[in-house]
């Protein structure tokens, strides 16, 4: 409950409202962009090429329900969806959510082991079956980590105003053991587990290719000090002052009334900054990889192929499109001075071509 105060509950509303179209606009291009060219290109080669494709499913999910959020702040609150709509898009909304940062974890932990472990060819289609049963698996864990709090959401009357609200409506006689348990499932499984595995496994990573002190091995461990910055970043905020909020219900903090509206407010806008993660994720994951920017271009090139004849000229670069992801599958994660010139090559013959179609329609 807010306490009375200066405090605008219509701008936080609208300003919210600004947020959540920019990241649904955003979000909803670049992860079905992602989708669109992981489905088409379908590299084995690509080690983590499974939980990409999923965590871009999971990100996109989540932006597609920000429509009907966008459209209840704009009534300042008001549900007008009724019961159903209530919990179907908070359990479309929190498996997908859950699902996004357990593919983040999986991948840290897999991205690890295939450098350290398992840089051969050997037991590919073990690790790409095991990578399949995984995936599933984090859907099953995602879907039970939302159930809970989705089982008591409905659609009633405010106790502040006339407008209608969907909220979880826990059993009165344990409403407080109800509230901290479900905010302290979302903090241990969103956050408290996930971070440090993130963390530590892509640490060990760094350490692992740190070996070398060759250009190419810098970049890589900037990347990789990337992941864990902008998980660290996005869902920090959102978990901390969740914990603040915790802590406020079990008496554990005492706060004034002022600091209760700060921490209303807070609660609002770190959620809302968290779905950041939806925009970032397909830029960190998928576009400074130099793999997908490849299978990017060759997919708007196939397209334009279509319309403009050049199906004979694409065929020119299958050789060298074999020779590239034969020296790549040496090296996972590095590529050498001789894949570099054929990426190159590739880079040459695809911008050459997409000019072509272009120009020629």
């Amino acid at each position: 409950m807010v306490c009375l105060s200066a405090f605008s509950h219509t701008a936080m509303l609208y300003s919210l409202s600004i947020l959540y179209v920019f990241i649904f606009i955003i979000g909803l291009a670049a992860n079905t962009l992602v989708v669109w060219v992981n489905i088409r290109s379908s590299r084995e080669r690509h080690e983590t090429h499974l939980y990409i494709l999923n965590l871009a499913i999971a990100d996109l999910c989540v932006v597609a329900t920000l429509p009907i959020s966008i459209s209840s702040l704009l009534q300042h609150g008001h549900w007008p969806f009724g019961d159903g709509m209530c919990k179907i898009t908070h359990l479309i909304f929190s498996v997908n959510l859950f699902s996004s940062i357990f593919f983040l974890t999986c991948m840290s932990v897999d991205r690890y082991l295939s450098v350290a472990y398992f840089g051969d060819s050997a037991g590919h289609n073990k690790r790409r079956w095991i990578r399949q049963i995984i995936c599933v698996g984090i859907w099953v864990l995602a879907l039970l980590a939302a159930l809970p709090d989705t089982y008591f959401l409905q659609a009633v009357k405010s106790t502040h105003s006339d407008i209608t609200v969907c909220k979880s409506m826990y059993p009165a006689e344990k409403l407080h053991e109800w509230t901290v348990g479900v905010q302290l499932s979302f903090i241990i499984l969103g956050f408290a587990i996930p971070f440090p595995v993130i963390a530590v496994f892509y640490a060990l990573l760094a350490r692992v290719i740190s070996s070398s002190a060759d250009q190419e091995r810098n970049a890589s461990r900037r990347l990789v000090f990337t992941y864990i910055v902008v998980f660290l970043v996005c869902w920090l905020p959102y978990h901390g002052t969740l914990l603040l909020d915790t802590l406020s219900l079990l008496n554990t903090l005492s706060l004034s009334c002022l600091q209760e509206n700060a921490l209303y407010v807070a609660l609002h806008v770190t959620q809302c900054l968290s779905l950041l993660h939806c925009c970032v994720n397909p830029v960190v994951y998928n576009f400074i990889n130099r793999n997908y920017r490849y299978d990017l271009m060759k997919a708007f090139i196939f397209k334009y192929s279509t319309k403009s004849g050049l199906a004979k000229l694409i065929d020119v670069t299958r050789a060298s499109e074999t020779e590239y992801s034969a020296v790549e599958s040496q090296a996972p994660l590095l590529l050498s001075a001789n894949a570099y010139e054929c990426e190159a090559m590739l880079q040459a013959q695809s911008l050459g071509l997409l000019l072509y179609a272009i120009l020629g329609t």
